[in-house]
C-alpha cells in the first residue's frame, strides 16, 4: 500500500457553481465540442439496388422536432450509411438517390440505441424496416443487454413520480418499495449505476439512489442489464439506468398539473411490525419550453412540488408525532445548434427537502424521531460535433452536490465527557436506549433489566415488554457529496470493402467525495449489557456507544470533519465490425482509482510507513492501477434471417463504488465510535475505541472486486407487431474487500481451508508508528457470489395496443451479501467496511454460504395500455415474485467463541444461526391501473384526468424481516408493501 500526503487542506477539484457554469457554457460556445453518445441515439443501415450491391452517394437526412436542424450523412462505396449522435425522439428519414428519386420514412430513435433502416430499390420501394430500438426492446447487436422505455410508455401505465418508480418496468429486476436501497439484479442494491441526462446520481462512495430526481420531464430511460460494451463507461456489477430530459422544439409547449392521494384514498399503511397512520399526499407539476431563436436555440423548463403528511399516526408505544416532507425542485435546460452537425446543452437542476418527524420504528418511543434537511444540485455542459460522415466527437462536463443533515426531533441538553457517571435513574434522558429483553436461562440477568422494563417498555397486553427504544435518537449527522466528471469520446466509421468498423474511444475522469460531520445526542446509544459482560476486569451493566467528535480529541480540540475523496479514471476503446450477417464487438475499459483520506502526512522519521498522525491532512490512502482493472468487453451477433438474429458475450466489470475512502481514514481514530462502560450504579469504569471504526490498513496489491459475465441468447420478430427475446447468463463476483481483524485467519471456528496467518504481518510495527486500527482492509478468504438467470420477453404493438412482458428464473447465492449487512438494510451501508467478517460469528463461514436476500427465483412482470375511442386509454402493471431469504440471528451460537477470543459482545447483528437464506419471507403479487381521459379544449390544448389505482388487491406483503432472535418482533416484517391506494390528477397541456 502507497500512502503520500496530498496536503494539509482538502479542496474540491473545482471552481464555485456560477463561475463554472458561466465558463463552460463559453468554453461551448466556443469549441463547439459535443456531448457524448450515451444521451443520443443512431440511425444506420445500408442502401442497396436490385442486385443487392450497395449504392454510394445516397444523400441521407434525418428531420425531428427535438433536433433544431436536419442532420445529413452520404452513403459510403459499399452502402452503408450512419447519423450520429441524434436526440431520441421520432424522426423522417429522407433518402435523395443520384438519380434524383427520394423516398421517406418515420423511424423512431432510442436513447443509447441504433435505429436499423436498410433500404433498397428492389421493385422501386424500400423494403420494411426492422427498428430494434423501438418500445421496451432495445438494440440485441453486439450481444449488449439492452432495453429503452419511452415517455409514452411511462405515461400510458401507472408507473408513478419518481426516478426510482421506473425500476418496476425493468425486465429481470426484482420490484422492492425500499426509499434507499436499490434493487439487485445479479448484484447487490449497491452495484446498480443510475444517470439522470447521463450524470451519474448515485451516492459517492455508496452506490445508493439516496438523492431524489423526479420523473416527470424524464423523456426517455435507457437500461442496460448485460453485456455492456466499452462504450459508456460503464463499471456497474448491477445494471447501468440513464435518462434523457425534455427538450424545447420549435413550438411553443407545456402543462400544469396537480395530482392528491388522501388518507381516504389510501388503505390502512403498516410500517414496520405495529406503526400505522393516515398519510396525505400531491404532487405539484409545471413544465414548459419552446423556441429563443427558431431552429437554433430551444428551451425548457419545469417545477415540481411533491408533499406528504401524516397524523393520527400510533405505535407500540402510543401517539407518534406527525410527519411532515415538502420538496422543491427547478430545471432548465437550453439547446443550441449554430450549425446542422453542432448540438450543444446545458442544464441545471435543484432541489430542496425538508422532513420532519421521520424514522420513528413500530417499537421506538415518539421521542426517538428525525428530521432531516437536503438539497441537490446537477450542472450539465455538453455538446455534440458530427465532423462528417465517418467521425464525431463528443464532451461532457457535469457537477453534482447533495448536501443533507438529519437532526433528532429532540436534541438533549446533556454534554458528556470520559469519566462521566450515567444518570440509571433517567435513561431515557441520556440517550437512545435499547430496553433488554429477558433471555431464558439468564436468571440474575433477567432480574435486573426487570425495572428498566417497567419503566420504559411498551404495553402488550397490558404488560410491560422489553426489545424497544426510548429517548431520543442518537446522532446529529452533516454528510455532504459531491461529484464532478468530464468525459470525452471521438468516433470514427472506417469501411473496409464489405467490412465496416465502428471505432470508439473514451475518456473519463471523476472526482467524488464526502464531507462528513457526525455528533453524539447525548450518550448516544444505551443498552444494558446487565453484568453479562466485563471490561477491566469489572461488570458492565450499562453500555453506551459515543461518537468521539463529541468527546473533544486528547488535546481538548474538537476534531474537524472528514473528508474523503476518490479520483477515478477510465479508458474506453471499442470496436464494432459488421460484415455481412455477422456482427463482432471487440472493446476494453482500463480504469485507474486512487483513494484519498485524512489524517496522516509524510514524516522521514518514521522508517516503516513514512508518516505520521496529523488531523485534517490529506493523504493517498490506496491505488488501484490500470493494469489491475482491465475490464474486455467481447460479443457476436448473427443476424440469420432477416427478422431474427442470435446473439453472446463477454464481459468484466470492476464497480466503481467503494466506502473506504472514509471509512478506512485516519481521521476516524479521533471521529472514531468509542465504548463506555458502566458498572450497575451507573459509574465510569472504562472506554475503548471500536475496532473496526477507525483508521486501517490495506493488504498490499489486491486484486479489486470483480464480476465476470457469460451470457447467450435470441431475438426474433414473429410478425411486424410481435416480438420476442431470450437470454441465459451467469455472473460470478469475486474479491470482495472488507475491514476485518488482522487475526480473523487464527479464528477458532475457521475452516482448516484457510491458512493460520496473519494478513498484514507487521500491523503492530506499523500501529506503532502511527496508531490505527488492529483492523485492516482485506481480500476475504474464498468471498463470491454467483447469479443464474433465464429469462423471456415479448412485446406486441399493434393499432391500439401495447402489451409487454417478461418472466426471469434466477438464483442469487454465495457468501457475501452486501444486502444484508445490518438491521433493515434499506440504507447507504458501508461498501468495504460493514458488519460482515466483524469478529466472530460475521466470518465468511459463520453460516454465511446460502441464498442471498437479493434471491428472486421466479419474477413476472405484465404491463401495457389500450386507446379506447373516446379519446380515452387504459393502462394496467402486474407483478408476481418469490419472496425473500432470510435467516434467524442469534449472539448465543458463538458464545463460547466469543469468549474465547475475548469479546463480550451481545449484539446478534448479522450473527445468524443457521445458514443464510434458510428461510423465505412471503410471495408477492400486485396489479396496479390506470385510467386516462382527455377533453380537446381547443386545437392545441387538452385538459387530462388521470386516475391510478395502485395495489388493486391490497396485498401488504412483508418484506425485510426481522431476523434478531432477541428483539421485539422476531419474524416479522420490518416493512410492507404499500397499500391499496387511488391517485388522481388533473393536467392542462397546451
Amino acid at each position: 500500500m502507497m500512502l503520500t500526503t496530498a496536503g494539509a487542506v482538502p479542496v474540491r477539484f473545482g471552481f464555485s457553481r456560477g463561475i463554472c457554469a458561466a465558463l463552460v457554457s463559453l468554453a461551448l460556445l466556443v469549441l463547439a465540442l459535443p456531448a457524448l453518445a450515451q444521451q443520443a441515439g443512431d440511425i444506420s443501415g445500408r442502401v442497396t439496388d436490385a442486385t443487392g450491391a450497395g449504392i454510394a452517394g445516397v444523400e441521407i437526412t434525418a428531420t425531428s422536432d427535438v433536433l433544431p436542424q436536419p442532420r445529413t450523412a452520404r452513403s459510403a462505396s459499399n452502402g452503408r450509411y450512419l447519423l450520429r449522435l441524434l436526440p431520441p425522439g421520432d424522426y423522417q428519414v429522407t433518402f435523395a438517390f443520384p438519380d434524383g428519386s427520394s423516398q421517406k420514412r418515420e423511424v423512431q430513435v432510442g436513447l443509447q440505441q441504433t435505429a436499423e433502416v436498410d433500404v433498397s430499390t428492389r421493385q422501386g420501394e424500400l423494403e420494411e424496416i426492422f427498428i430494434s430500438g423501438s418500445q421496451l426492446f432495445a438494440e440485441t447487436g453486439q450481444g449488449s443487454l439492452s432495453n429503452t422505455i419511452t415517455s409514452e410508455t411511462v405515461d400510458a401505465i401507472p408507473v408513478g413520480q419518481e426516478y426510482r418508480d421506473l425500476f418496476k418496468l425493468l425486465p429481470g429486476v426484482q420490484y422492492t418499495e425500499y426509499s434507499v436501497r436499490g434493487p439487485s439484479a445479479g448484484g447487490s442494491g449497491q452495484d446498480n449505476v443510475y444517470q439522470f441526462d447521463g450524470v451519474d446520481v448515485s451516492l459517492p462512495l455508496f452506490g445508493v439512489l439516496a438523492s431524489e430526481p423526479s420523473s416527470h420531464d424524464i423523456d426517455e430511460v435507457s437500461v442496460v442489464r448485460g453485456g455492456a460494451k466499452a462504450i459508456g463507461f460503464n463499471r456497474a456489477g448491477g445494471f447501468l439506468m440513464n435518462t434523457t430530459s425534455k427538450r424545447g422544439t420549435n413550438e411553443f409547449r407545456g402543462e400544469v398539473s396537480y395530482q392528491v392521494q388522501t388518507a381516504g384514498m389510501t388503505g390502512e399503511q403498516k410500517v414496520g411490525s405495529s406503526l400505522v397512520y393516515d398519510e396525505d399526499r400531491s404532487w405539484t407539476t409545471i413544465g414548459f419550453g419552446g423556441p429563443i431563436v427558431k431552429d437554433r436555440l430551444f428551451f425548457y423548463a419545469s417545477y415540481y412540488r411533491p408533499e406528504r403528511t401524516r397524523d393520527n399516526t400510533s405505535n407500540a408505544y402510543g401517539a407518534v408525532g406527525d410527519f411532515k416532507s415538502v420538496r422543491d425542485e427547478f430545471f432548465g435546460k437550453l439547446t443550441y445548434a449554430p450549425t446542422e452537425n453542432i448540438l450543444l446543452d446545458v442544464s441545471y437542476r435543484t432541489s430542496d427537502r425538508e422532513v420532519e418527524n421521520s424514522s420513528v420504528g413500530g417499537f421506538a418511543a415518539a421521542s426517538t424521531s428525525l428530521g432531516a434537511e437536503a438539497t441537490q444540485d446537477i450542472l450539465i455542459a455538453e455538446g455534440s460535433w458530427v465532423i462528417d460522415d465517418r467521425s464525431s466527437l463528443s464532451f461532457k462536463y457535469t457537477d453534482f452536490e447533495n448536501l443533507n443533515a438529519d437532526r433528532p426531533d429532540r436534541l438533549l441538553d446533556l454534554d458528556v465527557a470520559l469519566g462521566d457517571s450515567l444518570n440509571i435513574g433517567a435513561l431515557d434522558q441520556m440517550g437512545y436506549l435499547q430496553v433488554p429483553r429477558p433471555i431464558a436461562g439468564q436468571d440474575a440477568y433477567n432480574t435486573f433489566i426487570q425495572p428498566f422494563v417497567e419503566q420504559y417498555g411498551y404495553l402488550d397486553g397490558g404488560v410491560a415488554t422489553g426489545g424497544g427504544f426510548v429517548g431520543a435518537a442518537p446522532q446529529i449527522n452533516n454528510q455532504d457529496f459531491f461529484r464532478e466528471s468530464f468525459e470525452l469520446a471521438y468516433d470514427y466509421r472506417l469501411y473496409m470493402g464489405d467490412t465496416t468498423h465502428d471505432l470508439h474511444f473514451g475518456y473519463q475522469w471523476q472526482d467524488i467525495a464526502e464531507d462528513l460531520n457526525r455528533l453524539t445526542n447525548g450518550w448516544g446509544s444505551i443498552t444494558i449489557p446487565g453484568g453479562r459482560v466485563t471490561q477491566a476486569g469489572v461488570p458492565v451493566y450499562f453500555q453506551a456507544v459515543v461518537d468521539q467528535q463529541s468527546l473533544g480529541t486528547s488535546s481538548g480540540v474538537v476534531s474537524p470533519s472528514i473528508y474523503s475523496s476518490s479520483e477515478l479514471q477510465s479508458i474506453e476503446l471499442n470496436d464494432t465490425i459488421t460484415r455481412g450477417d455477422w456482427v463482432y464487438n471487440v472493446g476494453v475499459m482500463l480504469s485507474n482509482d486512487v483513494l484519498y483520506g485524512q489524517g496522516l502526512t509524510r514524516d522521514s522519521s518514521n522508517p516503516i510507513t513514512g508518516l505520521r498522525q496529523s488531523t485534517g491532512s490529506r493523504y493517498k490512502m490506496y491505488e488501484v492501477d490500470w493494469g489491475d482493472m482491465v475490464q474486455p468487453r467481447l460479443g457476436v451477433t448473427w443476424n440469420y434471417a432477416d427478422d431474427a438474429s442470435a446473439f453472446a458475450s463477454y464481459a468484466r466489470y470492476n464497480p466503481a463504488a467503494s466506502s473506504l475512502a472514509r471509512a478506512a481514514s485516519w481521521d476516524r481514530n479521533v471521529r472514531r465510535s468509542t465504548n463506555v462502560y458502566f458498572d450497575e450504579d451507573g459509574n465510569f469504569i472504562t472506554a475503548s475505541g471500536v475496532a473496526s471504526s477507525s483508521g486501517k490498513w490495506f493488504v498490499e496489491n489486491m486484486t479489486p472486486r470483480q464480476t465476470d459475465e457469460f451470457m447467450i441468447g435470441i431475438s426474433k420478430a414473429f410478425s411486424p407487431e410481435l416480438s420476442m427475446r431470450g437470454h441465459v447468463r451467469y455472473r460470478k463476483s469475486s474479491h470482495f474487500w472488507e475491514d476485518t481483524n488482522n487475526d480473523a485467519r487464527f479464528a477458532i471456528n475457521a475452516p482448516e481451508s484457510i491458512a493460520n496467518q496473519l494478513y498484514i504481518e507487521n500491523l503492530s510495527a506499523i500501529r506503532a508508528e502511527i496508531g490505527g486500527s488492529s483492523y485492516v482492509i482485506a481480500d476475504l478468504d474464498g468471498g463470491f457470489t454467483k447469479f443464474y438467470e433465464a429469462s423471456i420477453e415479448a412485446n406486441w404493438n399493434s393499432g391500439n395496443w401495447f402489451l409487454s412482458g417478461s418472466y426471469t428464473w434466477s438464483h442469487y447465492y454465495g457468501n457475501f451479501d452486501q444486502d444484508n449487512t445490518t438491521t433493515g438494510n434499506d440504507a447507504a451501508i458501508f461498501i468495504g467496511s460493514s458488519n460482515i467478517a466483524d469478529d466472530p460469528g460475521r466470518q465468511l463461514w459463520d453460516f454465511k454460504k446460502g441464498d442471498l436476500s437479493g434471491d428472486r427465483r421466479h419474477l413476472l412482470k405484465l404491463y401495457g395500455y389500450y386507446r379506447l375511442p373516446w379519446n380515452a386509454r387504459v393502462g394496467a402493471y402486474f407483478v408476481a415474485q418469490s419472496g425473500q431469504p432470510w435467516e434467524k440471528w442469534d449472539v448465543e451460537v458463538y458464545r463460547d467463541v466469543l469468549t474465547a477470543y475475548g469479546s463480550g459482545s451481545t449484539s446478534s447483528t448479522i450473527r445468524f444461526g443457521e445458514p443464510a437464506g434458510s428461510r423465505t419471507s412471503d410471495a408477492h403479487y400486485q396489479l396496479d391501473l390506470n385510467y386516462t381521459q382527455n377533453f380537446r379544449l381547443f386545437d392545441t390544448q387538452n385538459l387530462q384526468l388521470r386516475l391510478d389505482l395502485f395495489n388493486v388487491f391490497d396485498k401488504q406483503t412483508g418484506y425485510a424481516i426481522n431476523s434478531n432472535v432477541y428483539s421485539a418482533g422476531f419474524g416479522d416484517p420490518f416493512s410492507f408493501y404499500r397499500p391499496r391506494r387511488l391517485q388522481v390528477a388533473l393536467k392542462y397541456q397546451f
